[in-house]
């Protein structure tokens, strides 16, 4: 879908609406919760309506991040909105009822994180057919996506590739990695692989490479003991993990075994666990999206798209899908982090203070990293 096709499926809801209302479902149960005056599409009180879907609530990168920041951005940019009501879930089959729910209720325009692109295929091209544009938010989920925003996944695979290397040192000749990669069902997933490999290939020996079902750590955790119990505890010189929940598995499996030092291990999320585990010297670095640009051209794509506007403007490129070619998009850059750059880029940017990084029990090691209050 190119970008006059955007344009063609806005026009087909009512133009002229001045107020948005974020709706995002938990399931059909919320969904009818939701109901009142919070302005759906059809609801006739001149309101736009966006839903919204992310795969993960609470401590997740979206639920800490993702979530309020979208939300300011549709109260900037409507200042008269109701309060949003937000609700997540990491099971594919619940989201597919989410946005059935949606379309069901005549939102105007979605915004989605997909759990798995392929199986949310029938429910965007559903939305398609109802006239209702999707945004596709850091995961392309497949079928007719109006435009797409999320942070370079090759960036970030090459960012812990390179990473990885540099902290290997002298024992990359010869030395043996494990990959601890995320879940098949994800494109980003096989997106940060490639990138990863890129570096990798020719480099280093891929002792044992994981694809972690449903990126959960507890998979990961068995995944990276099975690795230690076939390659050997001694013989494991560096772990690719595809992010930080991955990485925390990996660390507690190597702590299980006893194996010490710990090879240096990578990340992405910039989570507030690894970025400790990054002080203590546990996890070597994490790669930092910055979540606000992402947030807001998602916003943006929406409010335009629902009201019938092109999104040329803010588009930055295209990509394409597994059904769907010349897709607007946004694709935006990614930070390595280290211990020594934490101060110039988490704290920098207002992610984390030094307090909330900085416990008791790391107050040594953050002092030695130059984090002082």
């Amino acid at each position: 879908m190119g970008l006059g096709d955007g344009l063609a499926v806005g026009k087909r809801r009512s133009l002229g609406r001045v107020s948005v209302a974020i709706v995002v479902a938990a399931g059909l149960a919320l969904c009818g919760a939701c109901g009142g005056g919070d302005g759906g599409g059809g609801g006739g009180d001149g309101s736009l309506s966006v839903g919204v879907l992310l795969p993960g609530g609470g401590a997740s990168r979206f639920g800490q991040f993702d979530r309020p920041l979208i939300e300011k951005k549709l109260k900037e940019l409507c200042p008269e909105c109701p309060a949003a009501s937000v609700a997540a879930t990491p099971d594919p089959a619940v989201q597919r009822q989410q946005v059935d729910a949606m379309i069901t209720r005549d939102v105007d325009v979605l915004i989605i994180a997909a759990i798995d692109a392929e199986a949310l295929r029938p429910s965007v091209e559903a939305a398609d057919r109802a006239g209702i544009p999707v945004v596709a938010y850091d995961r392309l989920a497949e079928g007719p996506i109006s435009g797409y925003v999320t942070f370079d996944g090759a960036t970030v695979g090459r960012l812990q590739g390179e990473a990885l290397l540099k902290a290997m040192g002298t024992k990359v000749p010869g030395s043996q990695i494990v990959m601890m990669n995320g879940a098949t069902i994800d494109p980003n997933a096989g997106w940060f692989k490639q990138g990863s490999l890129s570096v990798l290939k020719g480099k280093v020996e891929i002792g044992k490479s994981y694809d972690t079902v449903g990126w959960r750590p507890e998979n990961a955790f068995v995944n990276m003991a099975g690795a230690i119990a076939a390659l050997g505890a001694g013989n494991i010189d560096g772990v690719l993990a595809a992010n930080d929940s991955l990485a925390g598995a990996v660390v507690s499996a190597l702590n299980a075994a006893e194996v010490r030092p710990l090879p240096p291990i990578t990340g992405q999320d910039a989570d507030l666990a690894a970025v400790r585990r990054i002080i203590r010297g546990d996890q070597y670095m994490t790669v930092y999206k910055p979540y606000k640009p992402a947030a807001d051209a998602a916003v943006e794509m929406a409010v335009a798209l629902g009201r019938g506007k092109s999104v040329a403007s803010i588009a930055t490129g295209t990509v394409d899908s597994a059904t769907a070619k010349d897709i607007p998009a946004v694709l935006l850059p990614s930070v390595s982090v280290t211990v020594d750059n934490i101060k110039d880029t988490l704290v920098k940017d207002g992610l984390y203070t030094v307090g909330q990084i900085c416990t008791p029990n790391l107050r040594s090691a953050c002092d030695k990293a130059g984090l002082t209050r």
